[in-house]
Formats: structure tokens, sequence, C-alpha cells
């Protein structure tokens, strides 16, 4: 008989707990961005400089959703269009640093979300030390696949 865990069954368990908790913290509400505005300020973050029609693409909406949610983000100063250096005909958009502070706090809020359960007394001290342990190899595992 094998004492070590199953590949297949970690996986599913771990793919289904992640999960959870990340629908649950990513309802976090952060004030004044409805969550298309958010997902679209992220993925432009993470994506560095970009076009509306390729964030649309990598969000898998229509280039007109997209415009819309990048237009009201415009207006409120988190984005900013520019020209292409590389095709002038082209604008490509970035983040603003009222955006970069816009997306730190919604890393807080989920933050402070996560810390003040783990502080509720739910978790002992050792369970504590095994969930830093386990975001490490979270970590890891993400790089990998």
């Amino acid at each position: 008989m094998n004492d070590h865990p199953d590949p297949e069954g970690v996986a599913s368990a771990l793919l289904a707990s992640v999960s959870v908790l990340v629908r649950r913290v990513h309802h976090v509400p952060v004030e004044g961005l409805t969550i298309p505005e958010r997902t679209a300020l992220s993925r432009l973050d993470r994506s560095g400089p970009t076009t509306s029609s390729a964030l649309a693409r990598e969000a898998q909406i229509t280039a007109q959703a997209m415009g819309a949610t990048l237009g009201a983000l415009r207006a409120r100063g988190l984005v900013e269009r520019r020209q292409d250096p590389d095709d002038g005909r082209r604008a490509v958009l970035t983040v603003t640093d009222a955006g970069r502070r816009e997306l730190k706090n919604k890393r807080d809020a989920r933050t402070g979300l996560i810390a003040r359960a783990l502080t509720s007394g739910t978790f002992t001290p050792a369970e504590l030390e095994q969930l830093a342990a386990a975001a490490a190899l979270l970590e890891r595992l993400a790089q990998t696949v």
C-alpha cells in the first residue's frame, strides 16, 4: 500500500479550496470600482502598456465592452491613453499612479480580509505556520503550471 498522497486527489482538493478562496476574496468591495473596472485595471497593470483590443481579447469580452470600461477608467484618471511609440497609428493604454493606488487599496482590502480571518482565533499558531509554508508551495506550484 502506498503511503504517499495521490497527486490527482491533491490537485483536486487544491483547486477546489483555492477556487473558493479566490471567489470569496474577489468579491471584497473596493469603493468606486466595478468588477469589470477592477478586472481591466488589474489586467492592464500586469500586462503593461497595451491596446484596448488586446485587453478585450485577453479578458474574452467584446472590444466595445472593454472600450466602455476603459473610458470610465480614463475619465477618473486611472488609465491614460498615449500614442504607440512603435506605431503612431494606434494608441496604447497604461495605468496611472492613481490607478496603481486603487489597485493597492484593492489588494490591501483583500489582505485585510484574510488577515482578519487568520487572527479570528479559528487557526492555531501551528496551523498558521502550515499556511505560511503552503503559501510558498502554492507560489512554486503556480510557477510550474
